[in-house]
């Protein structure tokens, strides 16, 4: 049995609230479980310096945890200058999820950058971040439509994320700080819609895993991914 009670393949509770910031092109509010991170999507009319005369735009996106998101206050990463090396691995995984499904020649020479800002963490928060950061930008390219700025849709595909990882001898799907913690692998899973793997993070915490026990997280992770693109859909359709 699973901390939390869950099946083996059983995702945490996930909830997807869009246009929840009202000066944002896009926004989603996200929740697995008690992880909760709020993603806005903000466009510029200019892409990167190194983009100009390309008739290429370009997605990026930054990420931040509220100094209360944890059990115990966590410093601002602006106080010290810069973003730590884990907030830059995440920030450009996110960026990466992203662009992996946006034909960037329909964007133009402009730029959205994806905000995802962690209010709570417990576990999952750069999953949860692709997750929400993709119906935050969906938003924004439909807001973008809607004034005739872009004439053609960039989205080529919905790309979601979702953590797995091998807890007391089990695979297990979408781990809680709990789980995650104790965890022997632990690995992190971006996929699309049609079921494309974007990548692929994986970490032995104690052991190394087996070729086995790798593809036993991959059926977990497609099957978790399936249900969170379901999840988007029914947003956007509501």
């Amino acid at each position: 049995m699973r901390p939390s009670g869950r099946r083996p393949d059983e995702l945490r509770p996930v909830t997807l609230e869009r246009g929840v910031a009202r000066y944002a092109e896009g926004s989603c509010l996200v929740s697995f479980g008690n992880t909760k991170v709020l993603c806005t999507a903000s466009l510029e009319e200019r892409g990167p310096p190194w983009l100009r005369g390309s008739g290429r735009g370009w997605v990026t996106a930054e990420y931040a945890m509220l100094p209360r998101a944890t059990h115990e206050r966590t410093r601002r990463e602006v106080t010290s200058g810069r973003p730590s090396g884990r907030t830059q691995e995440i920030q450009r995984l996110i960026g990466r999820s992203l662009r992996a499904v946006v034909n960037l020649a329909a964007l133009g020479e402009r730029q959205v950058t994806i905000d995802c800002d962690v209010l709570q963490a417990d576990g999952g928060t750069r999953t949860a971040s692709i997750t929400g950061a993709w119906i935050a930008l969906h938003e924004c390219f439909a807001w973008m439509r809607e004034r005739s700025i872009i004439s053609v849709d960039p989205m080529k595909d919905h790309v979601a994320a979702i953590s797995c990882g091998i807890h007391a001898g089990t695979p297990v799907l979408d781990l809680d700080y709990v789980e995650d913690s104790a965890a022997e692998t632990d690995a992190n899973f971006v996929i699309t819609g049609s079921g494309g793997i974007v990548e692929v993070q994986g970490t032995a915490e104690g052991k190394p895993f087996t070729d086995d026990e790798l593809l036993a997280l991959l059926r977990l992770a497609k099957a978790g991914v399936s249900e969170l693109v379901a999840k988007q859909k029914a947003v956007l359709a509501g």
